[in-house]
């Protein structure tokens, strides 16, 4: 489970990285990633902390399916909050291939675009 502090919960946040931010993909997640000057989210000790959200559509698959899947992402999502700038804004799309996918190729995938993005 991600820390309350880290989800990204602002729609304008969402539109903005999603439409504004870099992108990249594998083949079970899209990662888009947005440096956000006005990030709204406050870390433990109130200094500004990276927001990840999440895209989990029908298209994954029925309700169980896509409650594991989103499960599954913040969990490995939760094992890079390291590797995030404080003004990072996340949003992780997760693709219908995730449906299948196990926990390490999930992780594994999100590791990959994380360094993909953050080297961009």
């Amino acid at each position: 489970m991600l820390p309350a502090a880290f989800r990204l919960r602002d729609p304008e946040l969402f539109r903005r990285a999603i439409r504004h931010g870099r992108r990249t993909g594998s083949r079970t997640l899209v990662l888009h990633r947005l440096e956000s000057e006005s990030n709204a989210g406050q870390g433990p000790v109130g200094a500004p902390s990276a927001q990840v959200g999440l895209v989990v559509s029908k298209a994954v698959g029925q309700a169980v399916t896509r409650n594991l899947v989103k499960r599954r992402i913040r969990a490995a999502a939760r094992e890079l909050l390291g590797q995030l700038g404080p003004a990072d804004v996340l949003v992780i799309r997760a693709t219908p291939a995730a449906a299948t996918a196990s926990y390490a190729e999930l992780s594994r995938d999100l590791g990959r675009c994380v360094q993909k993005v953050m080297t961009a």
